[in-house]
Formats: C-alpha cells, structure tokens, sequence
C-alpha cells in the first residue's frame, strides 16, 4: 500500500509540475557567428533534451572546383556529435525541403499542431525560411538571434555596417521570427543588449563579442520560455533606421574625393575578410589597399607633394603608400595588390609605377587615383 502511495505521488508530481520538459531544438545556422551562438546553447543542458543542426551544403570552390567549402557550423556539430541536415543548393528547392523528424509530422496527419517543446532557432543562417516551415512550430517557439540594435541595422550584414557607420554602439536582440510578407528581422524582441564597440574593431571581434552574448540571451530567454515568464515587445517604427544591405563589391570601393582616412579604415575594418578595400588608378586598373591605417602626423610639405585628393606617394621611412584623402587626411598603406598581380610591399609596387598611373602621366611624382564608377 505504501509502495503503491508513493508511486501515485509521483504521476500527480510528474503530472502538475509546472516546469514543462526542455526543448527539443532545430538550429539554422552556417558561420562562426552561429558557431558561437550554439556553443553558448550547448553549455546549458538545462534548457534543451536534444539539438539537431541544419545548414548549408558544401560548395566546391578555387580552380576547376580543386578546394571544398565546409560550412563552419557543420564542422562544429560533428565534432560534439550533433545530427546534421544540409539544405538544397537551390534556393527554389529549400522552399519544400522538409524538416528532419521530430519536427514534421507524418503523411497521415491531418490537422497538426506543433508541440511547445519544439523549438526553431536561426543565427545569421542566410537564407529565407518558407511559412510552411515557420509553421511547423508555435509562433511562441520561433527564435532569431540578430547582432543589432533592432530596428536599426535591419538585413544581412548589420555588424559590418555599423563599423562602417562609425558606430560606437550597437548590440544583439533575440527576435521572434516572422513571416517573409511581415519584413525582415521585424519580429517582436524578446530580449536585448547594449554593447560598445571598441574604437578600433575588426569584424571578427565584433561578431564573436556579439555573438557569445547572443547566445547567453538566447538561453537565458529558453530559461523564461521554460518557467512560462517569457515576454516579447514589438519593435519600435522607426522610418529612419539605418539598413544592412549585403555587402557588395560597391561597398569595398574607394572614393578619396569623399572619403576622409578614417572612413577608409572603417571600411577595412568591417568589410576586408570579404572584400578588401579597392581603389582606382588613373589608368583604369584597380588597386587593393591591405591594412590602412591613419597617418595622424602627416610630413611637413606632404600637401604640396600630393596637391588633390586621390594623389599618392611613397614614403620611404614608413615604407609605406600615402595617399590623400578628403577633409586634408592621410592614409597609410604598408601593401597592395594591382589587379590580376600578388600582394606586394609598398615600395616594390611604386618601383613599378607607370607614367600612365601618375597625376600628370610623366616619369616621376605622385600617382593619381579617380573616383569609382559603382555598379550597384
């Protein structure tokens, strides 16, 4: 009778407890970004039973296809023994690609609804998910982690325009995932926030700063999800918030006529592990600027020597390529790379400089850079 006592305490327990079971999590991801994000995720065993990963498929890449593109996140759940799904190449194709079990019912299913533990979470995943997707869970269970300040910096590239943009915050928000017909990275937030971005950032420090505290939020709002206190707040109407629009070879051009030094710098900072800063020489040809930086002092005469904007100089004692910029600011170029050469030292490349590349197409002085033509 005792035993029998016992047990029935233990269903009514199991039964009313308020605490429901931890999630059973479908992670869309691709990058280090979302590397990160699930590294957070998988240190918190208390709010998950199970993750299965999704991303995208490998990608031959190089000459004649010779190297094989991995997605980082890929590489990441097979090392800590996660299952993994990869999507089509097509994008037309993953609008009917079907989520692995537990999460799409069955044929014979006629009305489904999603279960609670269930739970879909994105992290700079790069592709739209399709309404039968997104339906395949509760509107409550759909989770994105983005790197902005929503709704500022809305789109697919917002830590690499807030660089640009000379931000000095910016920070991350857990957002409920929407349809496509109800805006990008619109969703109602759940949670955010702040962080300063260090004066001289890169972008990989950017995104793994923001990352790792995107993944803390995005437990921390499971742990609510789980304790039923979870809370969402639309997303301010701002007409002028700023948009993060895909990075573009447009983005990586140099205009020295409007540009002052630090903007140069910025854009190196936020955009050169995908498109390194590139300028246009007199004669056409394009020109990479590697590791720029801001020449603060500039030598006595220097604007005399380079008379307009655009105009650039070796500068043997920091054997490097000075180049004016607007606002009577200087810039200093340790290595570039002409198109269709390899990257060289500054002064190995001035000591190839043609006279079609310089101010006034003769044997010596400072070569001449022109505004770009934008294709976008």
């Amino acid at each position: 009778m005792a035993k029998d006592k016992c047990q029935n305490i233990k269903v009514l327990v199991r039964c009313y407890s308020s605490t429901p079971d931890p999630f059973k999590v479908l992670f869309f991801g691709r990058d280090e970004f979302s590397c990160l994000v699930l590294k957070e995720l998988l240190g918190a065993k208390d709010v998950w039973q199970n993750i299965q990963v999704v991303t995208l498929p490998d990608v031959k890449t190089g000459r004649r296809g010779s190297k094989l593109s991995i997605s980082p996140l890929k590489l990441l759940a097979e090392d800590v023994d996660l299952d993994v799904h990869t999507i089509p190449h097509e994008r037309a194709a993953f609008r009917t690609w079907k989520a692995p079990p537990p999460f799409s019912p069955s044929s014979e299913v006629l009305s489904y609804t999603p279960p609670p533990e269930h739970l879909l979470v994105t992290a700079s995943f790069g592709r739209i998910l399709s309404n039968s997707l997104l339906n395949l869970f509760l509107p409550t269970r759909r989770v994105n982690v983005h790197p902005s300040l929503l709704p500022a910096y809305r789109g697919p590239a917002p830590i690499q325009h807030a660089i640009m943009d000379g931000q000095t915050e910016t920070g991350v928000c857990v957002i409920e995932m929407t349809e496509r017909k109800k805006g990008f990275d619109s969703g109602a937030i759940w949670a955010s926030e702040r962080m300063r971005v260090p004066e001289d950032a890169m972008f990989s420090t950017a995104r793994d700063m923001l990352a790792r505290t995107g993944g803390q939020l995005l437990v921390s709002v499971m742990r609510d999800m789980l304790a039923g206190k979870d809370t969402r707040v639309p997303q301010a109407h701002d007409p002028n918030a700023r948009h993060a629009s895909l990075i573009n070879a447009d983005h990586s051009m140099v205009n020295f006529e409007t540009m002052t030094s630090s903007q140069v710098v910025r854009t190196h900072r936020a955009i050169s592990h995908q498109k390194p800063v590139t300028a246009v020489l007199q004669n056409g040809r394009t020109l990479q600027l590697h590791s720029p930086s801001i020449l603060d002092v500039p030598p006595v005469g220097l604007d005399k020597e380079l008379p307009v904007e655009g105009s650039a100089t070796f500068h043997p004692p920091s054997r490097a390529l000075i180049v004016r910029c607007a606002d009577n600011t200087y810039l200093s170029v340790p290595e570039v790379r002409q198109q269709d050469r390899h990257l060289l030292k500054a002064k190995e490349w001035w000591n190839g400089v043609k006279p079609e590349m310089r101010l006034h197409d003769a044997l010596e002085g400072p070569v001449h850079f022109l505004p770009p033509t934008y294709t976008h």
